[in-house]
């Protein structure tokens, strides 16, 4: 691969994540206009149209958007190669990109990185959160965290802890005055909070275990119906503590509340633990000391959290 195309390959890497030439040419420290040129002459020497360009955004063409999945891996490996050599006997250095939920940087994850960034000076971190499972190598990510019922096989996965725990919560006030339920399917007589899946768009079905019996143990869902729909679980924790509807929540998130006798437990018997959460990377990759030490630091501060 020739320089001047392993440049215009990652320039047009970069606006296709950015959709725009000013932030991509910002991150490269050229100017607009020269990136715009580089990506011109790529396409020229391609002989095909990459990009759609208009006054207000930068979007892929069809073309543009099969091209880049081939690139990216390639890319990628290549990139982790140049970095695992730079950082090669050195100090962890350099950007990390991690992707997230929301709920998990806000509640758990977020003092952790200020304080992994102060014992490590010289790595940068770029945070993205999003519900969705991110196929790290085509995106770009370094490391992401999730649940681990929600992995790929293809991927390494460290635990941040041990198993956790679902509830339905609610707040006394909603319990006087409307009862708590016995049984799963009594929800269908209680106002609940319901999660929308950003990527897929989904109703997220609540999950239980049956009690006994043959079927003991084996998972079942339901559909709730209620008053909110979301895809933020602070806004479904706020609506549990103003005694507007019960909600389904992993249990760290709102351990505190709970603790504080803000909220209530119900159904515990029909919630047994599951698998927690999980730092995940691609398996091919050479682990650079930057992510060495970050899943380190993450695993000793998160121990007895979750």
């Amino acid at each position: 691969m020739r320089d001047e195309h392993a440049a215009a390959l990652r320039a047009f890497r970069l606006i296709a994540r950015y959709g725009s030439f000013t932030r991509a040419a910002a991150e490269l420290e050229v100017t607009p206009s020269a990136l715009s040129q580089t990506l011109k002459q790529l396409e020229a020497s391609v002989g095909v149209r990459l990009l759609h360009r208009t006054t207000r955004q930068v979007g892929l063409t069809e073309a543009g958007t099969d091209f880049l999945a081939r690139i990216t891996p390639a890319l990628n490996e290549i990139d982790a190669a140049m970095e695992a050599l730079r950082q090669h006997g050195e100090r962890p250095a350099g950007t990390l990109r991690v992707t997230m939920p929301q709920n998990l940087l806000d509640w758990l994850i977020g003092p952790v990185l200020v304080e992994f960034l102060r014992a490590y000076p010289d790595v940068k971190l770029e945070v993205l959160c999003d519900s969705r499972l991110i196929d790290l190598v085509a995106e770009g990510f370094d490391v992401g965290i999730r649940l681990g019922e929600r992995l790929a096989r293809d991927v390494v996965a460290v635990p941040l802890g041990d198993k956790v725990r679902a509830v339905v919560i609610g707040s006394p006030a909603y319990f006087a005055k409307y009862g708590r339920p016995q049984h799963p399917r009594d929800l269908e007589q209680h106002a609940c909070v319901r999660y929308r899946y950003v990527g897929s768009g989904a109703i997220y079905r609540w999950e239980f275990a049956h009690r006994s019996g043959a079927s003991r143990g084996q998972w079942f869902d339901m559909d709730v119906d209620g008053p909110i729909t979301t895809n933020e679980p602070a806004i479904g924790i706020h609506a549990a503590l103003e005694g507007l509807a019960l909600m389904h929540a992993v249990e760290p998130m709102v351990r505190k509340a709970i603790a504080a006798g803000h909220l209530e437990t119900v159904l515990d018997p029909w919630l047994p633990p599951f698998d927690g959460f999980y730092l995940y990377y691609p398996s091919r990759f050479q682990v650079p000391p930057k992510l060495r030490v970050f899943i380190d630091f993450l695993r000793e501060r998160l121990a007895n959290t979750l």
